[in-house]
């Protein structure tokens, strides 16, 4: 099982350093965020299992970093602010916070709520509604992927090409469809992209060529040998 992953997004440096202290002591590997555009950043690229974050930041504060994230994902969040009003906590949890914990904080509370909100979200806990697709199985609640019972660390976009292309299994789906639906019609990039996520998604599923190359098309997903 690989390290839980926590993503720290806070504007004060020596508050986000203190709590990567205090979770690396108990064994999470932590990143680190000083804004909402680092902290989607981050997210992209790294398959971040849980978020602390703060409310008052220069650029976007929690309650729409909050609001964005969960647009597109159920990852667990606690919010971490000075702010102890009953009605900061109650927005916190209305945009879909886990749970609210108010500085100043101790260590020893801090790791137990993270760890009482990674039980709550765990895919033991949404064991029934849990997708299987051959050896793949999927959390779609959690964002998680597990191949024969071991998680995979995937970023948020080999997570979503993957879904996008179990959503359509058996269909041959071009690479221009696959950059559109996965990474918007706004985004700015060759085709080469798609590529190279799924040459990395093959790498870390492991196990026999589900995701195959159509030659002159591009890419779809069938559970061959299951």
């Amino acid at each position: 099982m690989y390290p839980v992953k926590v993503l720290i997004i806070d504007d004060e440096e020596d508050m986000r350093d203190l709590v990567q202290i205090y979770l690396e002591n108990s064994g999470y590997r932590c990143y680190q965020a000083a804004s909402a555009t680092i902290a989607y950043e981050v997210l992209e690229k790294e398959a971040i299992d849980l978020v602390i974050l703060d409310i008052m930041m220069p650029e976007g504060d929690g309650y729409a970093v909050c609001e964005t994230i969960r647009s597109f994902s159920q990852l667990p969040i606690i919010f971490l602010s000075a702010k102890g009003e009953e009605w900061d906590k109650v927005k916190a949890l209305q945009l879909g916070g886990d749970d609210y914990i108010v500085k100043p904080f101790s260590p020893g509370e801090l790791v137990a709520r993270i760890a009482a909100v990674l039980r709550r979200t765990s895919p033991t806990i949404h064991e029934d509604k849990i997708a299987k697709y051959g050896k793949i199985s999927i959390d779609k609640k959690a964002r998680r992927v597990n191949v024969e019972g071991e998680m995979i660390p995937l970023t948020l976009k080999e997570y979503e090409l993957l879904n996008f292309l179990i959503e359509h299994s058996s269909q041959a789906l071009s690479r221009e469809q696959l950059l559109e639906h996965v990474w918007g019609m706004d985004y700015i990039g060759s085709l080469r992209t798609v590529d190279t996520h799924i040459k990395t998604l093959r790498m870390k599923l492991g196990i026999g060529d589900y995701i195959q190359t159509i030659w002159g098309i591009g890419y779809k997903f069938e559970v061959i040998g299951s």
